[in-house]
């Protein structure tokens, strides 16, 4: 469903966007796909700073496992 609002930009970024609309069918179309798409962005970076996180908290027993596995690999 759509609503209609009202916002305020910076004069240069309306004129960009404006540039831009024409490509998209209107103004509102190219300020939705923008936004979703800084939506999704942010919503990745959250995903890898929380996966990151969980890699950082668990290295050390990855670490060791994996030195572990090395030991009983041959030499070559």
């Amino acid at each position: 469903m759509k609503v209609k609002t009202s916002i305020t930009l910076d004069k240069e970024i309306l004129n960009a966007v404006n540039e831009q609309a024409a490509q998209y069918g209107s103004r509102s179309e190219f300020l939705e796909i923008a936004a979703r798409r800084f939506l999704a962005e942010h919503a990745k970076e959250e995903r890898d700073r929380r996966d990151l996180d969980i890699i950082n908290r668990k290295a050390d027993r990855i670490n060791r496992e994996a030195e572990d596995v090395l030991d009983y690999q041959e030499a070559l």
